[in-house]
Parts: structure tokens; sequence; C-alpha cells
């Protein structure tokens, strides 16, 4: 069946009880208790995911949104109908919320397959839900619009703005490094965090809600209004509205979802010092519907594509400075000669047609041009070498200029465990040009790749003033960190990767210019360590087998170049590669 000739409304996707009639007649009999009328049920239906919880503080203002985009469904003449889902917070999920990242995808996914919606609105923010969400859109396949709950207000600690979550980080390495006393990190504690929304700086979140917009997923200008003001509310309100016009006109996602979509969210990503995570959600994304993202490229997108926006932590603002600069239209606008204008977006219109009715550009320091850059290539570059033989990355707008072309000795910490038992003893061999490595925080190891990448430094040399280290690990980092941190090792160390079988003292090589990550090993050493440890491995008595998601996640999840997706989640059809060699 065509997609014109599918049911529409109340109709759609009917219970299966061998009487389509009577399946119909049940379905409105039920409904009607809720003291809905015909009229209301003879019209389009539009669904909400709700991820409001109060384990949620990001997803706080959900109710407030949630009305404004019923408001605006009604007055485009259709039936809102909310639903609930999966809820996901960075800081309230165990071991991880990126461990639950596919589990929310595969709920929502069903969740907008099973209920009877001509189109969906996806209310996300913290920063796994949207990822979740658009991944669920690309393989439902039905009209769909995201809308975000909008970043956080920023707050005031003794006179100095602060907002989370890199001021969160900043302060607590003070406070390992004796700089401030528990009562000022008690006090600071009260500040950080001044109103509900997501991380008031270019974490994961603001991250995805900006390449989202560039995916045209969300309407231009829909990303960046923060949380608890009238601009998100109006925002709600228009994606009520967008979301009757997707049910009318059937717009799927696979029409917004195209390759060069992905370039430009790529282009986005990079243009706005954007968190790495993005690089694996994205990618997750973009498999589910059949396109894969070309890291090589991707790299070479970034050595001719800058920072823009001074934002935390390659910056100096905030997100709520960055939507009255002019958000979105004003990255767009300086990188217009590098996009696909002709993509085509939620609001029925191509890239270039949106960004020629967005307002007009006025003078503001926020959002630089391509000729006075916050730094002078793209926010994140991709590493190969005969330590990560699939490849890693590394943010060097928040790196430390000095340490990106840097040699030292390795100090190795097993797991999480090891580096919470050892990172603080002052018997420690560690030296400030030595290169702190965490294994077994990937996809396997953990499980769920946490964001333990941003190792901390050392108390004994955080003491003695020491900031920044090179640190590498198989793991993720957040997007608000900063740091010369080196993540996503490929293969991981679970997996038998290179990284697996680095001991303390073997000596690193990073060159960023190089675009390189090696280890001081031939590969008749690195055999030999891998043989033994196979015998190791051998010889440990078998782990219980896991059982339920736990089993699931293990046996079918990917590498972090592949998305960290599930290995069955992947788009059946081939739909193109971004970037393009050529593009």
């Amino acid at each position: 069946m065509s997609t014109d000739d599918q049911p529409r409304g109340l109709r759609r996707g009917l219970t299966q009880y061998g009487d389509a009639g009577f399946s119909l007649f049940l379905r409105k009999a039920f409904i009607k208790g809720a003291g809905l009328s015909d009229d209301a049920l003879s019209r389009p239906i539009v669904g909400i995911a709700n991820t409001g919880s109060g384990f949620n503080p990001c997803h706080g203002n959900a109710p407030q949104l949630i009305e404004a985009v019923r408001r605006g469904v009604m007055l485009a003449g259709a039936l809102p109908v909310e639903f609930p889902t999966i809820s996901l917070h960075e800081s309230f999920a165990h071991p991880t919320s990126m461990y639950l990242r596919n589990l929310m995808a595969l709920e929502t996914e069903e969740m907008i397959r099973a209920q009877p919606m001509d189109a969906v609105v996806l209310l996300g923010g913290c920063d796994k839900t949207v990822p979740a969400q658009l991944m669920a859109a690309a393989s439902a396949n039905l009209p769909a619009i995201q809308l975000v709950s909008g970043s956080m207000l920023t707050g005031s600690h003794r006179a100095v703005r602060v907002g989370a979550c890199t001021d969160c980080r900043r302060f607590w390495a003070r406070y390992r490094a004796d700089e401030i006393d528990a009562a000022e990190i008690d006090e600071v504690n009260d500040h950080l965090v001044p109103s509900v929304g997501t991380c008031s700086v270019m974490g994961t979140a603001s991250t995805m809600a900006c390449v989202s917009e560039a995916l045209g997923m969300i309407p231009l200008g829909g990303g960046s209004a923060p949380a608890v003001t009238a601009d998100r509310m109006r925002v709600a309100e228009d994606t009520g509205r967008l979301a009757v016009q997707l049910a009318r006109t059937r717009l799927t996602p696979d029409r917004i979802l195209t390759a060069p979509a992905f370039e430009n969210a790529l282009r986005v990503l990079l243009a706005i010092g954007g968190s790495t995570n993005a690089i694996v959600h994205l990618t997750a994304i973009a498999g589910r519907a059949g396109i894969t993202i070309d890291l090589e490229q991707f790299d070479r997108m970034s050595r001719e594509t800058p920072v823009l926006v001074d934002l935390k932590p390659s910056g100096d603002h905030y997100m709520e400075d960055f939507h009255a600069a002019g958000g979105m239209a004003e990255v767009l606008r300086a990188l217009r000669p590098l996009l696909h204008l002709d993509c085509l977006t939620v609001t029925g219109r191509t890239l270039g047609e949106s960004l020629e009715a967005a307002p007009a550009p006025f003078a503001q320091t926020v959002i630089r041009s391509a000729a006075a850059p916050v730094y002078g290539q793209g926010g994140i570059a991709f590493l190969r070498g005969n330590l990560a033989p699939g490849g890693a990355i590394i943010k060097q707008s928040a790196a430390s200029p000095a340490l990106m072309e840097h040699e030292g000795r390795a100090v190795v910490f097993e797991n999480v465990e090891d580096l919470a038992a050892r990172i603080d003893d002052e018997a420690l061999d560690v030296h400030p040009d030595d290169i702190l490595v965490l294994k077994n925080i990937g996809p396997l190891g953990a499980p769920g790749m946490p964001e333990a990448g941003l190792l901390p430094i050392p108390r004994k040399l955080a003491r003695q003033g020491v900031k920044d280290m090179v640190r590498i690990s198989d793991g993720r980092m957040s997007g608000t960190a900063a740091g010369t941190i080196v993540l996503h090792v490929t293969p991981e160390a679970a997996l038998g990767g290179p990284l697996g079988l680095l001991r303390s003292g073997d000596r690193i090589r990073l060159s960023v210019s190089q675009r390189s990550l090696s280890v001081d090993l031939d590969d008749a050493e690195l055999a030999r360590r891998a043989a033994q440890r196979e015998a190791d491995a051998r010889a440990q008595p078998p782990a219980p087998a896991p059982r339920g998601y736990r089993a699931l996640f293990l046996k079918s999840i990917t590498q972090a170049d592949q998305g960290c997706d599930f290995d069955f989640m992947r788009g059946t059809e081939h739909r193109g590669v971004a970037p393009r060699a050529d593009g």
C-alpha cells in the first residue's frame, strides 16, 4: 500500500481482532470514555511523545511545552494525543544514559508504530533523548518533527556568571586542587543550574538541537530558544501547527534525512564547536536511514570548516547568548557557500528558502564570520594509528595547543574502578608530561560507553597547578568538557583493540596535525601481548551469562564508528555516504 492509500487518524494501525470494523468500533468506544466527540475523532491525529519525568530536570518544562503543542495542533484543526515514553537524563541513569539510548529508540519507534497517529511531535532535550527520538523517527518513517526543551538560564556565583555543565567541571577541578574549600563548592552548587532546561553551553544537548536544525528536523530558529522563555513556548506552538501540516502532506523523514542533509549537519557540528558525542549520534541516525558516515571525509571537512561560535567549552558565551545573537540562522549564513541549500525541512521548504525567510542579521559578537573564526579548523579531528586502527577523535577546539603534538609515558588504568582507586593516590607514579590511559569504557567494556573519558587530573598534580594532560580512552566525554582528550578509540579494549594491550611506561605519540595516535611498540610485541591476553582470558572462569536487555546489548552493540547502535537496526536500503568525497 502506498503512503497515500494508508488509512488516517483513528483508522491507522487497527488492533488485530480478525474484524476491522469491530476493531474501529471498539477503539472509538474506549477513547470516547475520555470525553472525545465524533468530530474530534474524525480529524488527523498528532501524537506527542512526552519525555517528562521527575528524574529529568532538563525536561522540567514538558507540561508547558505539551500544552503549547496541543494549542498549535488544535488551532490547525487536528487532534493532539499525548503519550509517554522513556525519559533519560545523563546524571540520573546508571550506568550511563548511553547504555539506554537504543532502548529508548526502540521503545519510541514501536510506540509510534503501534498507536494511531498521522504525525508525531518528539519532545526531547537531555542529550541522549533527541538522538534516540531521531533514530526512532528514521526507522518508523512516520511524519515527525523534533521539539527540544531548550537550554537552562545561567546563574551567578560571587558576581561571576556560571552555567552547567562546563562550569560544574571547572569548579569541581578547582575543589580537587584545593583552590576552593568545601563551603564554596556547596555554595556554587546552588547556582550552576538556576532553571529547568538542558546545559547552558554547547554540550551534547545544545549540539543536537543545532544539528537537528541543520538536518531539517527542527524548523530554523527552533533549537536555541531557552527553556523558560516565551520564545520556547511559541516554538512549541508552531511545532504543533507544523506537525498537522506534516500529517496532511505526509512528508516523511526519509525525504528529509538524506545524505546531503547529514553533510550539512556534520558541517554545522564542526562550525559550532559541538560535542564529540554528536559524531556517534549522527552516525546512528544516519545508519537507521541507510546512510554511511565517512569519518575520513569528515576530517577533510574539518580542515576547511572553522569554528564560528564563541560558546563554552570552546569559547566564552552561553546558549542564551547564542539565541540572542541570531542562533542557527546566523551560523548557516556564514556557512552558506558550503551547504546543500536544496535539502528539504519539516516546514516543507528547503533549507535555503528557510534561510531567506529568517530575520535579517545584525551586529553581534557571539557568532563569528569565516574571516574571523574562534578556531581556524573544525572543532573535531579524526585520528588513526597503531593504537586506533579503526580511528579515534579529539575535540581540538577545546584542547591545549601545547599538548596537541605530544609524546609521553603511559599511565594506564584498567577500568573505572581502577581509576577511582588510584587516581588520587599520593604514591601514583605520574608526572605532568605523562599520558593518562583508561581502558574498558567502550560500548562493550563498561558497558554503554560512559562519559568517563575526561579523566581527572591526579590530585597531587592538580595541587601543583596542572590543568590539562593528554588523556586517552575508548569511551566518551561530556560535550560540556574541555581538555586534550582522545576519545572513541576503536576497536575498544574489550573487543581486543590495541588499547587493551597498553602497559604503564609505554611511549605514546599524539600528533593532531598528522592526525596520528600511536604507541612505540612493534607489531611483534603487540602480537605477543595479544596472545598473552587471550591465554589469560582462557584461564579465567566464565562470567555468568547476561540476561534481559543487557544480553541484547552485549550481543548486538556496534562500535563508536558505527554509531553504537544495534547491528540489526541499520536501514536495509543503502541511501548514500556523507560527507561525499567530492562534497
